[in-house]
């Protein structure tokens, strides 16, 4: 947006003595001619703007105008700019890597260095481990159509492997633990729906635009709405005290401690194949204590498991 442009613009005046304007077009992806128009748009609101003209000439601001630093913190910059690495590599555009650029050049040059020595002392990197190309294209396509109300179409594996073929208005993407997810309109539920992006497939950005609904944003409860996704079950599971360590990974507070050290789990989770692999993916440190219908389906999976590993091979 222009006015975005001209704040931008504007904060790194005022701490740069000058700056040449090839540099402020490439910065932005505009042309020069838009930069210059840009300025004086900012000498109309009146502030100051001088020309320097020669080789190591630019724009600049009159001389007395500075920026009141005690608007942030050093520390504050510095959490500011921490967060800001971990989202720029996500995102299509440079957006992010020019608001670091605004900040950084409200900074005196002295301070910089301090303030990147406690930059490096927080790192965040939204991607989980493993994570490949793939998560960061999806993530590229879907702003970019929750920015220009592009519907978007993919082929979505839920829960219990039904696989469907949705198009969807996407309004939000999420960070939910380790995991991404997309909340959009759904056309063939006519409902707000959330999407795992790892169940995600052949994600495509139509040329068909959608008019944003006004939509309350507190409609989907992030901690519940996966219940909703299909059939689910109230489980109890015990945990060995030997994984405590993995199971208050996966469940905190949650686990009851009990008196032979053994953790007990009371939750609800959706029914079907995801369920019983990663209830097997505890090995033998859970047991299912209810229901007997889920006991039963584990110890059945169990028995296949143990008769195609225990037979010869071919």
């Amino acid at each position: 947006m222009k006015l975005d442009r001209l704040v931008s613009i504007l904060v790194l005046l005022l701490r740069k003595e000058k700056v040449q304007a090839k540099e402020l077009a490439e910065l932005f992806e505009v042309s020069v001619r838009t930069i210059y128009r840009d300025i004086e748009a900012i000498n109309l609101a009146g502030i100051p703007i001088v020309t320097y003209q020669g080789v190591n000439g630019g724009i600049g601001i009159a001389e007395g105008y500075r920026l009141d630093k005690s608007v942030l913190t050093e520390d504050e910059m510095s959490t500011i700019v921490s967060t800001l690495s971990g989202i720029a590599p996500t995102m299509p555009d440079k957006k992010y890597e020019i608001i670091m650029k605004k900040i950084r050049n409200t900074i005196p040059s002295k301070q910089l260095e301090n303030m990147d020595s406690k930059v490096k002392q927080l790192i965040i990197d939204f991607f989980p481990w493993g994570s490949g190309k793939l998560l960061k294209e999806s993530i590229s396509i879907i702003k970019k159509a929750i920015e220009k109300h592009n519907l978007i179409q993919f082929n979505y594996i839920d829960f219990s492997a039904n696989k469907t073929v949705r198009t969807v208005e996407p309004y939000s993407l999420v960070l939910k633990g380790q995991n991404w997810y997309l909340r959009a309109w759904c056309q063939i539920r006519q409902d707000l729906r959330i999407f795992k992006l790892s169940r995600i497939k052949d994600l495509t950005a139509l040329q068909d635009k959608f008019e944003p609904r006004k939509i309350e944003f507190d409609h989907i409860n992030f901690d519940t709405e996966w219940k909703y996704t299909g059939k689910t079950v109230t489980l109890q599971l015990l945990f060995d005290g030997e994984i405590e360590n993995i199971a208050f990974e996966y469940f905190g507070d949650s686990l009851e401690k009990q008196n032979d050290g053994k953790l007990l789990l009371k939750t609800v989770m959706p029914e079907g194949y995801w369920l019983y692999g990663f209830i097997l993916s505890f090995g033998t440190g859970v047991e299912v204590i209810d229901p007997p219908h889920i006991r039963m389906a584990i110890a059945d999976i169990s028995k296949k498991i143990y008769k195609k590993y225990s037979s010869e091979g071919p």
